[in-house]
């Protein structure tokens, strides 16, 4: 569990919190349980990696607030719309025995063992995040789904993934699809053989020839026509007149 060092805050104008910022750190907020909300502030650096991971909306800190340690998990952040900066976080008290519903991302684990992979399939993915209902002393920081033994066509559905105790999905009317593996949709053309090769040329080559043979039996046949019309066309010549006598 990661701890979080937090300081209160008792301004909260404006101007304070611009001023917060500016010295590096980040205007926050605890609330949830019978406890009042506090006003605190965390320090950027300490945020920076924290906040660039995708379990930060589901992961449980301990923040710990002027020497008071407290659990909790962060349930919003806005950042600055240019700089793309943490400007404000809040915080949400983890309380014994109350169930928290939860964004829980899905990591896919032993692609190596997955037949189908392994024979060119893709691993298609329906949900990168399940929505579950968990105790807040036990909220998982991932799904893990294991691709061992998976095969082309295998749909791996919610009731193959083993959860925490006491840690069920919201979707309770159905066996929902996490994620299935699906064939390649590229297949590959077959290598041509030697011996196909050469048949393919014999073949373009007779094709050639018959070609050129046909074109030159054309040819001779147009001038024996060329010839013929050429004796129809030609007029004969003119009788001479009778010689007198």
């Amino acid at each position: 569990m990661s701890i979080l060092k937090a300081i209160k805050r008792n301004n909260t104008s404006t101007g304070a919190n611009n001023k917060l910022r500016s010295e590096g750190f980040v205007p926050a907020i605890l609330y949830g349980g019978k406890d009042a909300n506090q006003n605190i502030s965390v320090q950027k650096k300490d945020l920076k990696n924290l906040v660039n991971s995708d379990t930060f909306l589901s992961k449980v800190l301990e923040l710990d607030i002027d020497g008071k340690k407290e659990k909790a998990i962060p349930r919003d952040i806005a950042f600055n719309v240019v700089s793309e900066e943490p400007v404000h976080i809040d915080f949400m008290r983890i309380v014994a025995g109350k169930k928290i519903i939860l964004e829980i991302p899905v990591k896919f684990i032993n692609h190596h063992e997955s037949p189908g992979l392994k024979r060119g399939g893709v691993l298609n993915i329906v949900r990168r995040r399940v929505e579950l209902k968990c105790p807040g002393e036990n909220i998982p920081n991932e799904i893990i789904v294991d691709l061992t033994g998976t095969d082309i066509g295998t749909s791996i559905k919610i009731s193959s993934v083993n959860l925490e105790e006491n840690v069920v999905p919201t979707i309770t009317d159905r066996d929902f699809v996490i994620a299935t593996v699906a064939a390649p949709t590229v297949m590959k053309e077959p290598e041509k053989t030697a011996e196909s090769e050469t048949a393919t040329e014999g073949a373009e080559g007779e094709a050639s020839t018959e070609g050129t043979e046909a074109a030159t039996k054309d040819g001779d046949t147009t001038k024996k026509d060329d010839k013929s019309k050429e004796g129809a066309n030609k007029k004969p010549d003119d009788k001479k007149p009778a010689e007198k006598k």
